[in-house]
């Protein structure tokens, strides 16, 4: 039996791990695996001109689209598709108050309406209510770190309404 040479192992070392790799990486195309935040969304959505959107809305969707065919375009002309976002708001209210007469927990609230419409005015996706509801107690001794809380809980509401949106727009578009 011959011996093998260290750069005839190392060679056959990288081929065989080259090959793993492009084995799993067909696998995993195979069955249908995607990145995480990847978005397959139909045709008619590859371009996006959004209307009425308040800066965090707009920049949640700049992130949601980023790692997807989608592209975000700046005028309704350049645009396959409008999506328009009427009656943005946030609420808050006080859910209990502690015996100074101060708040212990708020009720969050963010609500809005959308619609989607093709660059001729044809109603692709009629006007859809979304809520999102939070509740955070609120700690009179940790005043900072709450008004963080609240930011960070915010933020969060409007990526979940971003990606309800998305999910419901997927859906309404498939079934058409």
């Amino acid at each position: 039996m011959r011996n093998i040479t260290h750069s005839e192992f190392s060679v056959s070392v990288k081929l065989l791990s080259s090959t793993l790799i492009m084995l799993t990486l067909l696998l995993l195309t195979a069955c249908g695996y995607h990145l995480r935040g990847a978005l397959e969304l139909p045709s008619e959505m590859k371009s996006i001109y959004i209307e009425g959107a308040s800066a965090p809305l707009a920049e949640q969707f700049r992130k949601a689209f980023a790692a997807s065919q989608v592209q975000l375009v700046s005028s309704r002309a350049a645009a396959s598709t409008i999506l328009t976002i009427s009656n943005e708001d946030n609420l808050k209210n006080a859910a209990s108050l502690g015996a100074s007469g101060r708040a212990n927990q708020y009720n969050l609230e963010y609500r809005l309406n959308y619609e989607i419409t093709d660059v001729n005015n044809v109603q692709l996706v009629k006007s859809q209510p979304i809520t999102i509801r939070r509740d955070y107690f609120n700690d009179q001794q940790l005043i900072l770190g709450k008004d963080n809380e609240e930011v960070v809980i915010r933020n969060e509401m409007v990526q979940q309404a971003v990606r309800t949106m998305i999910n419901q727009v997927r859906a309404a578009l498939k079934v058409k």
